[in-house]
């Protein structure tokens, strides 16, 4: 679309769509009838095409490319809106404490890059964390006493808005003096009988439900000898001789531990920004509109003191 088009050429466009009247839209606007129609007219010429049949005493109605413009209109005065909306209570320090749940099993990378991010996107907006268990933290944000959260993957909830923020591998924890530390790639076939270490079914139950079925995808059932609530409890009973244990490659491994991929299998573990569809923080849809077209994969790359850029805060308005 041509650089001439404005805000005001989109105000005029929604009016007039809205009372199907160049007079009404007028009226709305608080202009005349005759300047808003030389608008139209000059922005319809500048494009090139009509947005509008004219019908007379039968008002107007969009054509089909008008349509789509009309679409695009309204999405872009709604988005104004809202920025300047907490634009608005960040200057008067009215916009509230973002309250954030998350789950030992997220890499604590994730969280930083994310306070530093929101930090950049809303300056002096307050961001608190809480810690807990998948199960508990998605029951606290149906009851909205937390904002959104960062969870491992898969969320089961269908009254939760679920952006993946990353993606890596998942692997098998092992002592660094075990015989399979000697080989560069496991076979899963080989290895599944001493896979014996799992989070807690009650306390991650969509994350264990999705670890049985990538065993049942290569025919091999999940036998749950020791369950545990958090990473450090998996390294302490692996170190501790209880079995082995499938764990994100991202995990920092305390000293003695080791980590080999699975041969023949892309098994991932998932980490999603959530939050519940009826959450009413005013920065949540900005921050779900950047986590959407960037991810927190990308935020992580950045140099620390490097500020956003104008195609990043592009993607807020």
């Amino acid at each position: 679309m041509s650089d001439s088009v404005e805000f005001r050429h989109l105000e005029y466009l929604v009016a007039i769509d809205e009372g199907k009247n160049f007079t009404r839209a007028a009226e709305k606007l608080y202009r005349s009838q005759p300047a808003i129609s030389q608008q139209v007219r000059g922005l319809e010429g500048d494009i090139g095409f009509p947005i509008f049949v004219r019908r007379g005493r039968d008002g107007v109605e969009p054509t089909p490319a008008g349509e789509l413009v009309l679409g695009w209109a309204r999405t872009v005065l709604a988005e104004r809106r809202e920025i300047f909306a907490i634009a608005r209570a960040i200057h008067i320090g009215e916009v509230p404490t973002l309250r954030m749940g998350f789950s030992s099993f997220v890499n604590p990378a994730l969280l930083t890059t994310f306070r530093q991010s929101y930090s950049e996107l809303f300056p002096k907006c307050e961001v608190v964390f809480s810690g807990s268990d998948s199960a508990q933290i998605i029951q606290r944000l149906s009851a909205q006493t937390l904002d959104c959260a960062i969870l491992p993957c898969p969320i089961d909830s269908k009254a939760m808005d679920v952006i993946p923020v990353a993606n890596s591998q998942l692997v098998v924890c092992m002592r660094a003096d075990d015989p399979l530390a000697s080989q560069t790639h496991l076979d899963v076939h080989e290895i599944a009988p001493r896979i014996r270490v799992f989070r807690d079914p009650e306390l991650h139950p969509s994350a264990h439900a999705h670890l049985v079925h990538l065993f049942a995808e290569v025919g091999i059932p999940i036998s749950l000898a020791n369950s545990v609530a958090n990473p450090a409890d998996i390294q302490w009973m692996v170190k501790e001789n209880y079995g082995l244990a499938l764990v994100d490659e991202a995990l920092s491994l305390d000293s003695g531990l080791t980590t080999r991929p699975i041969a023949g299998v892309n098994w991932t573990a998932q980490t999603a920004f959530v939050a519940s569809k009826d959450s009413q923080h005013i920065a949540l849809p900005f921050i779900q509109k950047y986590l959407r077209q960037e991810g927190l994969t990308v935020l992580r790359k950045r140099q620390r003191g490097e500020r956003i850029r104008p195609r990043q805060l592009e993607l807020l308005a």
